[in-house]
C-alpha cells in the first residue's frame, strides 16, 4: 500500500542535475619527493580523500511566466503598433514630401487647424496684452507658455500643416520633452532678466536635430510635442472651464484697487484656488484680501455655476461694513452683496456674495451640513482664533471631501492676517495634505518703533495720557490712536484728554500755551524727577501745570529722524515753533464693541478742520478697522482677557500683557498711510521676555457647553476626536458634558462592567430636551429655561429675561463723577433716582425674591412700552445699544420657540403686562432649574467672640469654588440677603461678586437641581402615599446638595424606582386607589392589601404571583398599566383573582379590564 501513495519516495524519483563537491580534494597537499623517481615499485601516487565526496543538487529557477491580463496585452500591444507606424513614418514622409506643395503655393491657403483650434484669437489676445504694457503679474509657467505661443505663430507654416496626435509616446521621447522642458524653464528665467525678450525659435527642435538626420524628422517632432501641449490644454479646459464675469468699475475705484498689493497676485491665487481644493492666503492689514478675494471669485465665475461665495467675519461689525465696501467697489447694489448677521441681513434670492458671522454659517451647517448653495467659502481674520472659526475649520476639513467624492467641490480659502498658519498646515488631523500658503505683501509704510526706558506696573493709563499730550503739543499734524482695555478706560482717557485740551478761541488758548511754555522751559533741565503720583491708576486727571512743566521724552518724533531731545524741547519752547501745533484742538473719540454704531462711524469720517483726530480705542482697532490718517500709535501693551478655571467652570477678565503678534498689528495702523511711528509704554526687555509670540485661542480660554451642544446636536458624538485646530483640554470638554448631563440635555453614560472599560472616554448622547435646546441660540442654561417656560404660561417672560441675560451689561454702572460741585450734585441725585426706580421694579413677594432678573424684566417691559427711545434709556441709566439687541433677540427668540412648538404661537408684545405673585414664584424655580450648578448659600451666623477673617460677614459658600462669594452691592437683594440664591455669573475685582442674583427656597433643590442631590432612602415616617393626579407612588426623602454636603430638609417625591416601588404600587391598587372600579371589592380580598408591604409577605403565595406579574411588564404606575391593559385585556386577571373568593370571579372576569 505504500508504493500505491501519493508522493510515496518522491525524492529519489527525482530527476535533478548534481555537482560534485571537489573542494575536499584541492586542500589535500602532495608529498611525492624525489620528483617521483623511485626504483622500486610504489603505489600510486594519488592522494584520495578521507571521506566520500559530496554531491549539489543544482537548483533550478525556474520563474513562473505571469500571464498578462487583457488590459496588459492591449498596452504592449499599443505600443508594438505605434512602433511599426514609427519605423515607417520616416519613409511615408519622404514620399509625401515629393507631392507636397511649395512653400510660396501654401502661403495662399488658410491652415485648417487656425479654424478649428482658434488660434486667430489666442494670437490677438496676445497681441493686445502687449499693446498693453502695463503691471506685469505673468511669472514662471504662464509666461512659458506665452512665449510658446509666440514661437507657434513665427513657425506657423510647419506647426499647422501637420496634425500628429496619434505619434509615437516612446519613454526616450518623453525623457527628451523633459529636457527640452528644463531648458525652456532656463530661458524663460533669462527673459524675466531681460524684460521678456524671448529666446530664438526651435530652441528644443535644435536639441532634438542630433538624432534625426532628415526634415521630415524634424517636423515630426516638433509637431509631436506641439500637439502634446495642445492635448494637456484641451484636457484642462474640459475640467476646469475658464469663466470671466465682466464687472464695470468706477475708473477711481479701479486706480484705487491697482495700489493694493493682492492686485499683483490674482494670477497666482486664483491658480491656486483653482488647483487646490483648500487655500491659506497671509497678508498683513491693508493688503486688501478682505475686499479682494470675494472680487476674484466672482470674476471667475463662482457666484454664477453651483452656488453663491460665503465670506464669514468674526464681528459684526466688519460683515456689514465689508458687504457694503465691496458691493461699492462691484458697482452692484445689495441684492447681489449682501449680509446677514445675528439680528438682521439684507440677503435676497439674487444675492452673489454674502457677507455673515461665523456664527450664521456654523447655523446653517447644522441645517444643511454639506454647504450645498455655496460653491466657495471665505474664513477671513483666522488669526484671532474665535471658538466659532475653529469649529467652522473643523467642520469645513470634512466637508471639502465630501463635497469633491460627490462632483459638486466646494472651495475653502482661509485668510489670516499673521503668519501663525502652523495650526493649520501641520496638522494632520485638520487636513492630510497641508494647504498651500500664498504670502501677500501688505501695503505698509515704514513705522517707527519707540520703546519706553522704564515700564510702568500699575499707571499705564496714565502714561498713555502723558504720551499723547506730548504727541499733541510736539509732533507735526497726524492721528493718534491710543490702545488701552476696556470700555471704562477708554472713556476715563478721553474725558481726561477732553478736559485737557478743550475746544476754544484761537487767541485765547495761544496766549496761554505761549505763557505755560515759556514757563515750563525754564523747569525742564531742574524737575526732571516723575515726582507726581495719580492716584496710581486711571481714575484722577492728572495735574495739568505738572504735566506742562514736565520733561519731553526723548523718543517723541519731530521732522525726519524721529527722535528729540531735552535741548531741541528747549530750543522749541523758546522760539515758538510749536505754536502752530499747540493752537490745534484735540478731536477725542472712542472706539470699543459696545458703542453704538453711530458713533463708531465717526471714526472714519475726517475731523472738523483745525483739529487732530485721537481715537482711544480696545483691541477691536487692531485687525479689524482699519481708521484713516493714523500717523501715531500709542500702545499701552495691556489687554483684557477672560480666562477660564477649567476645574471650577469660573471665568474671570484679568489686564495681562499682549502678545507679540498684536503688538506688531497695533504698531501697523500707523503705517498705513504714511510713515508713521508707535510709541510703546514699555521697555524692549519686558517685549522681549514677557509677551507671548501669539495669543491662546479662544477655545482654550472660555467653557465649551454650548459648542458641545451644538456638536451633539449635529450627531457628532465623541467631541475630543474633532478635528480642531487647536484642541481643547480633555478637562474642558469633560465639564461641559458635565454640565449638560446636569441641565438634561445629554444621557447618563453607562456605568463601566469591565475594568478596562474604564480608561475609555464614555458617549453621552443628546436626549431630546437636549434636541429642542440647541435650536435657541444661547447659553445652554437659559435654553433649558426656554424650553420649560411654556408651562402656565409664563413663556413671553422667559423669552424677555433670557434676552435681557444674554446681552451684556444692560444698565450702565456709573463709577465715577466730576469735581465740579454742580455736576457731582446732580451726578448724585440721578444714581439716587436710578436706584428708586430699580426697587419700584423690584416689587414685592415673590418678584422682590426673583431680584435682578424682575429688574431686567421689568425694564425690558418699560422700554418696549415707551418705544425704547434713547431719552427713556439715558433716564433710566439704561445701554440704549443693549436694549435695542435685547429686542432684535427677543423677536428672534420668539421666531426660534414657534418653529419648536408652534402650538404656543408666540408673539412679541409690546404691551406685556408684568407677572404675578404666583408667575413670579414659578419664574425663580425655572431659573433654578437653568442655572442649578449657580446655587449658593449664606453662611451661618458666626460666634460674636470670632475674628474679622472669621465672621466672613454677609459672605456666600457656592458650589464652584471654596472662596467666600459677596452679592455686588447694586443688586437689589444686596440688604435682604436672602439665604439660597440662584446667580448669573461671577466677577472677580477686589472681592468675588455675584450678579444677576435671584432668591431660591431649599426644598425646590431636590425637584429642580435633582442631578446635584444626594437624596437618602424613602422615609417610613411618614410613609408613602399614592398622588392621584400623576398616577405615581410618591415618598418623602431627605437629600445633601453638591459637594458642600448641605443639609436639604424631606421633600416629597416619587419613589425611586426599585422592588419596594411595585410592593406599594401593588397594594395602592388592591385598596382601590389607582383604579377607582376595584374600590368595591376592597372589602372583599381574602388578605390585607397592607400584607404587600410587610417584611413576611413571601409567606403569602398570592402576594408573589401579584409582584411577579407588575414586575415583567414593569408596572409601577397608572399610566403603564393603563398600556399593559391595551396590549393585553387579561393582564392582571388571574393575578387578581387570587385575591378574591371564588364566587366573584366570574363577576370579575365578565368586567375585565376594570376601566370605564
Amino acid at each position: 500500500m505504500g508504493k500505491r501513495k501519493h508522493g510515496f519516495n518522491w525524492k529519489s524519483r527525482q530527476q535533478n542535475d548534481t555537482v560534485v563537491d571537489r573542494s575536499e580534494e584541492k586542500k589535500i597537499k602532495l608529498d611525492l619527493g624525489d620528483d617521483g623517481k623511485s626504483t622500486t615499485d610504489d603505489s600510486n601516487v594519488l592522494a584520495l580523500p578521507s571521506e566520500k565526496r559530496q554531491t549539489k543538487v543544482k537548483v533550478t529557477e525556474d520563474k513562473p511566466v505571469k500571464k498578462l491580463t487583457k488590459k496588459e496585452r492591449k498596452r504592449l500591444q499599443k505600443i508594438i503598433e505605434q512602433k511599426e507606424k514609427k519605423a515607417k513614418r520616416a519613409a511615408l514622409l519622404e514620399s509625401l514630401a515629393q507631392v507636397q506643395a511649395s512653400d510660396k503655393e501654401m502661403r495662399q491657403y488658410k491652415s485648417i487647424t487656425d479654424v478649428y483650434t482658434g488660434k486667430e484669437k489666442r494670437s490677438a489676445i496676445s497681441k493686445e496684452g502687449k499693446a498693453d504694457s502695463g503691471i506685469n503679474v505673468v511669472t514662471g509657467s504662464n509666461r512659458k507658455k506665452i512665449d510658446e505661443s509666440d514661437d507657434d505663430e513665427k513657425n506657423d507654416d510647419s506647426d499647422s500643416s501637420l496634425h500628429t496626435s496619434d505619434m509615437s509616446t516612446d519613454e526616450e521621447d518623453e525623457e527628451d520633452e523633459k529636457k527640452g522642458d528644463k531648458a525652456d524653464e532656463k530661458n524663460d528665467l533669462s527673459s524675466t532678466k531681460n524684460d521678456f525678450k524671448r529666446p530664438e525659435d526651435g530652441g528644443e527642435e535644435q536639441t532634438k536635430e542630433g538624432k534625426c538626420n532628415t526634415e521630415a524628422q524634424k517636423n515630426v517632432l516638433h509637431s509631436k510635442s506641439d500637439s502634446k501641449q495642445n492635448v494637456k490644454k484641451e484636457e484642462k479646459i474640459s475640467t476646469c472651464p475658464t469663466i470671466n464675469i465682466p464687472v464695470k468699475r468706477k475708473q477711481e475705484i479701479q486706480d484705487a484697487r491697482l495700489k493694493l498689493p493682492i492686485l499683483g497676485e490674482e494670477q497666482v491665487v486664483m491658480e491656486t484656488i483653482n488647483e487646490n481644493p483648500v487655500t491659506i492666503i497671509c497678508g498683513e492689514t491693508g493688503s486688501g484680501k478682505t475686499t479682494q478675494v470675494p472680487q476674484f471669485l466672482y470674476e471667475a465665475g463662482y457666484a454664477h455655476t453651483n452656488g453663491i461665495i460665503g465670506v464669514t467675519e468674526p464681528r459684526r461689525v466688519a460683515a456689514i461694513s465689508m458687504s457694503y465696501r465691496v458691493a461699492t467697489e462691484m458697482n452692484l447694489t445689495n441684492r447681489e452683496v449682501s449680509y446677514q448677521i445675528r439680528y438682521e441681513g439684507n440677503v435676497t434670492e439674487d444675492t452673489k456674495i454674502k457677507f455673515m458671522t461665523d456664527g450664521v454659517l456654523l447655523k446653517e451647517v447644522q441645517k444643511d451640513f454639506l454647504l450645498t448653495k455655496y460653491s466657495a467659502v471665505i474664513i477671513d481674520e483666522a488669526h484671532e482664533r474665535s471658538v466659532y472659526t475653529d469649529i467652522l475649520i473643523g467642520l469645513l476639513s470634512r466637508i471639502v471631501p465630501l463635497r469633491h467624492k460627490r462632483g459638486n467641490p466646494l472651495k475653502l480659502i482661509i485668510m489670516s492676517a499673521t503668519l501663525r498658519v502652523e495650526d493649520f498646515t501641520e496638522n494632520q488631523v485638520l487636513f492630510k495634505t497641508p494647504p498651500p500658503v500664498i504670502s501677500v505683501d501688505s501695503r505698509q509704510f515704514p513705522v517707527t518703533i519707540h520703546f519706553n526706558k522704564r515700564t510702568p506696573l500699575d499707571n499705564y493709563l496714565n502714561e498713555a495720557y502723558k504720551k499723547v499730550c506730548k504727541i499733541h503739543r510736539m509732533l507735526p499734524e497726524g492721528g493718534i490712536l491710543v490702545f488701552v482695555t476696556g470700555q471704562q478706560e477708554v472713556h476715563t482717557l478721553c474725558k481726561k484728554l477732553k478736559q485737557t485740551f478743550p475746544v476754544q478761541s484761537q487767541s485765547e488758548k495761544c496766549g496761554n500755551t505761549k505763557r505755560k511754555k515759556k514757563g515750563g522751559a525754564q523747569k525742564t533741565k531742574v524737575e526732571n524727577l516723575p515726582t507726581i503720583n495719580l492716584d496710581n491708576y486711571s481714575v484722577e486727571p492728572v495735574d495739568e501745570e505738572a504735566e506742562r512743566e514736565g520733561d519731553v521724552d526723548s523718543d517723541l518724533d519731530l521732522g525726519d529722524d524721529g527722535n528729540l531731545d531735552d535741548d531741541d524741547v528747549n530750543m522749541i519752547s523758546s522760539d515758538g515753533e510749536s505754536h502752530q501745533s499747540c493752537t490745534e484742538p484735540l478731536y477725542v473719540l472712542p472706539l470699543y464693541s459696545l458703542l453704538s454704531t453711530e458713533k463708531q462711524a465717526k471714526v472714519f469720517s475726517p475731523p472738523p478742520g483745525g483739529h487732530r483726530l485721537c481715537v482711544v480705542a480696545t483691541n477691536v482697532a487692531e485687525t479689524s478697522l482699519t481708521i484713516p490718517n493714523i500717523k501715531y500709535v500709542v500702545d499701552t501693551g495691556k489687554a483684557k482677557m477672560k480666562f477660564y478655571d477649567k476645574v471650577t467652570g469660573v471665568s474671570t477678565f484679568k489686564i495681562v500683557w499682549t502678545s507679540k503678534a498684536a503688538a506688531n498689528q497695533r504698531a501697523g495702523r500707523a503705517g498705513r498711510m504714511g510713515p508713521g511711528h508707535c510709541y510703546r509704554l514699555y521697555s524692549s526687555a519686558v517685549f522681549n521676555d514677557e509677551f507671548e509670540q501669539f495669543s491662546p485661542p479662544e477655545i482654550t480660554r472660555r467653557p465649551v457647553d454650548d459648542l458641545v451642544l451644538q456638536m451633539k446636536d449635529m450627531s457628532i458624538d465623541k467631541v475630543i476626536n474633532f478635528p480642531f485646530p487647536t484642541p481643547p483640554d480633555v478637562e474642558q470638554v469633560r465639564a461641559a458634558e458635565k454640565l449638560l448631563i446636569s441641565l438634561g440635555a445629554l444621557t447618563t453614560p453607562p456605568k463601566p462592567v469591565r475594568f478596562k472599560d474604564t480608561k475609555k472616554d464614555p458617549v453621552c448622547r443628546i436626549t431630546p430636551l437636549g434636541k429642542a435646546m440647541a435650536n435657541f441660540p444661547v447659553s445652554p442654561h437659559y435654553a433649558k429655561m426656554l424650553a420649560l417656560g411654556h408651562q402656565h404660561d409664563l413663556l413671553p417672560y422667559v423669552v424677555a429675561i433670557v434676552s435681557a441675560l444674554s446681552v451684556q451689561e444692560l444698565f450702565i454702572e456709573f463709577h465715577t463723577s466730576t469735581d465740579e460741585t454742580s455736576e457731582k450734585s446732580s451726578f448724585k441725585e440721578k444714581i439716587k433716582f436710578i436706584t428708586q426706580v430699580k426697587k419700584l421694579w423690584a416689587g414685592k413677594d415673590h418678584s422682590l425674591l426673583l431680584g435682578d432678573l424682575m429688574v431686567l424684566l421689568k425694564a425690558v417691559g418699560a422700554a418696549e412700552y415707551q418705544g425704547c427711545t434713547p431719552q427713556f434709556c439715558d433716564k433710566h441709566g439704561i445701554r440704549y445699544k443693549a436694549m435695542k439687541e435685547v429686542r432684535k433677540l427677543r423677536a428672534q427668540l420668539t421666531n426660534s420657540v414657534n418653529s419648536v412648538m408652534p402650538d404656543t404661537n408666540l408673539c412679541v408684545d409690546p404691551k406685556l403686562t408684568p407677572p404675578t405673585d404666583l408667575q413670579a414664584k414659578l419664574l425663580r424655580q425655572i431659573v433654578l432649574s437653568g442655572l442649578s450648578d449657580h446655587v449658593a448659600r449664606r453662611y451661618p451666623d458666626p460666634p460674636p467672640d470670632a475674628d474679622e477673617e472669621t465672621k466672613r460677614k454677609h459672605a456666600y459658600q457656592c458650589t464652584e469654588i471654596e472662596e467666600p462669594v459677596f452679592i455686588h452691592p447694586l443688586s437689589v437683594l444686596y440688604k435682604q440677603k436672602p439665604e439660597y440664591i440662584v446667580y448669573q455669573y461671577m466677577q472677580e475685582t477686589s472681592k468675588i461678586y455675584m450678579k444677576g442674583i435671584s432668591a431660591i427656597e431649599p426644598e425646590w433643590l431636590p425637584v429642580f437641581a435633582s442631578y446635584h442631590c444626594t437624596l437618602s432612602k424613602p422615609l417610613d415616617d411618614p410613609e408613602p402615599d399614592y398622588d392621584e393626579v400623576k398616577g405615581q407612588v410618591m415618598c418623602h426623602m431627605t437629600s445633601t446638595f453638591s459637594r458642600c454636603v448641605w443639609a436639604v430638609p424631606a421633600v416629597r417625591l416619587e419613589y425611586p424606582r426599585s422592588i419596594d416601588k411595585y410592593k406599594w404600587f401593588a397594594r395602592f391598587l388592591l385598596e382601590g386607589r389607582v383604579v377607582k372600579n376595584l374600590w368595591k371589592y376592597k372589602d372583599d380580598l381574602l388578605s390585607k392589601p397592607a400584607t404587600m408591604v410587610k417584611s413576611w409577605a413571601k409567606l403569602q403565595p398570592r402576594t408573589e404571583v401579584l409582584l411577579k406579574t407588575l414586575i415583567s411588564r414593569e408596572v409601577d404606575n397608572k399610566e403603564a398599566l393603563m398600556k399593559a391593559w391595551q396590549e393585553d385585556k387579561s393582564y392582571l386577571l388571574s393575578a387578581y383573582c387570587e385575591w378574591i373568593p371564588q364566587a366573584q370571579h366570574f363577576l370579575i372576569e365578565a368586567n375585565w379590564p376594570p376601566v370605564t
